[in-house]
């Protein structure tokens, strides 16, 4: 009886280890928005009624970081589970810290993508929104392990403006401002950005129709509240908030999440498919404010943790707990392990900086499987930090190293390097480990990889 006994409890953590079904995968993210935007994460401006009840329903992770604060590096760490320094896309020269249209720059097409990984396990890929790790056909979702694109290339704040800058790489040349693309071809340029969050939810509910019947990967990355200074949204939602045009686009994505659970439901998937929600990175500094990342520190852009630190909530009924939390540390750069185990997939036989959430997103007491986070902003490595305590690297602005515990000072206002000295010695180790590992500034790191690199790039047209 008692070897009865042990053997079910053996059966049981397994199940919880590594659950039977292969499940589909919803990956949402909202574009700039703020740790505080939405109301399971505090927010009292936007009403966001689908978020309350994805967070009820399932798990806030209110430790959850980008691998950086803008963009272009955010998704390449998300894409191939990597630092963006690692994949070369921390910083170009040509663009700086985001990729610029018409870059020569992009993520490169030996990299191992989230999508290539579930592709290969037998899943039906899609990517609908804002991709923004290259324009050049070679860089593009669908040769990156998308069965189907659609959207923009890069954000939705690449206007006239922007284009004037890269004039003389085109000499003279006219290129379409926006270009809407499905696939590799531009179907409208300017895209209409009030209709992209309508759009793009139209796609998504298309393509969850024409797969409900086999596991598929959606990464429907929102190209709203935007890049933009001034964000985007349809006629319905216009003018509607208590936040103007920031809070009636939040608000647009919040009924975007609705038609996504709705369709879940009407095609019998919903326990089936683990839903993840979250933002590439925090909400950037305006004046007037637009975004929040309270309680947080700082502002998107940054190393700050309003920079860095992003909403998430995931869901998964029956597999993870409901109206539940975790505080351990977990990052973008997991949900390729993450996935790729729950799927049954093969990791790609290369170094990765991603680590497996689920026993974090799945059970009460699990712990990070992260020793340690680095946070990067641009060339430097800024900062890192392990289950509590952040440091501060010095810098030629901040000469002297700067500790915060982010357990009970996530503002970052309260310097305490002085009374844990040891704390600061062993995040200086680990920040110099590193600095080998992936480089800092002008120091080469050992295991860093290519940027994709096109040979002629051209604008996408029509």
């Amino acid at each position: 009886m008692r070897f009865l006994f042990l053997f079910i409890a053996t059966a049981l953590v397994a199940h919880a280890e590594v659950p039977p079904n292969r499940p589909n995968f919803i990956l949402i993210m909202a574009d700039n928005l703020g740790y505080g935007d939405i109301g399971p994460f505090g927010s009292k401006l936007h009403r966001t009624p689908n978020l309350d009840r994805m967070a009820r329903e399932g798990r806030k992770l209110t430790s959850f970081y980008s691998a950086s604060g803008v963009c272009t590096p955010s998704r390449a760490a998300l894409m191939t589970g990597s630092y963006p320094r690692r994949v070369g896309l921390g910083w170009t020269a040509e663009d700086g810290h985001v990729l610029r249209p018409v870059s020569p720059n992009g993520l490169h097409p030996k990299e191992i993508t989230i999508a290539e990984v579930l592709k290969k396990a037998g899943y039906a890929t899609a990517c609908i929104g804002k991709w923004h790790l290259g324009d050049q056909p070679e860089f593009l979702p669908t040769r990156q392990g998308f069965d189907y694109f659609l959207g923009l290339p890069y954000s939705d704040d690449m206007t006239h403006a922007t284009g004037q800058r890269i004039g003389e790489r085109l000499r003279g040349k006219q290129w379409p401002l926006l270009p809407w693309m499905e696939n590799e071809k531009v179907i409208e340029a300017p895209a209409n950005r009030n209709q992209m969050t309508q759009r793009e939810t139209a796609a998504a509910l298309k393509f969850i129709a024409a797969n409900k019947a086999k596991p598929f990967f959606l990464y429907l990355p929102h190209n709203m509240p935007g890049s933009s200074r001034a964000p985007f949204s349809s006629a319905a939602f216009r003018g509607k908030s208590k936040n103007g045009a920031w809070g009636d686009a939040v608000e647009e994505l919040d009924w975007a999440l609705g038609q996504i659970f709705a369709a879940l439901k009407k095609h019998k998937i919903d326990e089936r498919t683990l839903v993840i929600w979250t933002s590439d990175n925090g909400a950037p500094r305006r004046n007037p404010p637009q975004g929040s990342n309270g309680p947080l520190g700082g502002w998107g852009y940054t190393t700050a943790e309003g920079g860095m630190r992003v909403p998430a909530i995931v869901r998964w009924p029956g597999f993870i707990p409901a109206n539940s939390t975790s505080d351990e540390l977990g990052t973008l750069m997991d949900l390729l392990p993450t996935f790729a185990k729950l799927a049954k997939a093969k990791l790609p036989e290369r170094a990765l900086d991603g680590k497996n959430l689920w026993r974090i997103w799945s059970s009460a007491n699990a712990k990070s499987p992260h020793k340690y986070f680095f946070y990067f902003h641009t060339k430097h490595l800024e900062a890192v930090r392990d289950g509590r305590w952040k440091l501060v690297l010095p810098s030629k602005r901040n000469p002297k190293p700067k500790l915060f515990d982010l357990k009970t000072d996530a503002a970052e206002k309260h310097n305490v390097a002085a009374q844990h000295p040891n704390a600061v010695k062993r995040l200086h180790a680990a920040a110099e480990a590193a600095r080998v590992d992936l480089g800092d500034g002008e120091r080469k790191g050992a295991n860093v990889r290519a940027v994709g690199r096109a040979k002629k790039p051209t604008p996408r047209v029509r």
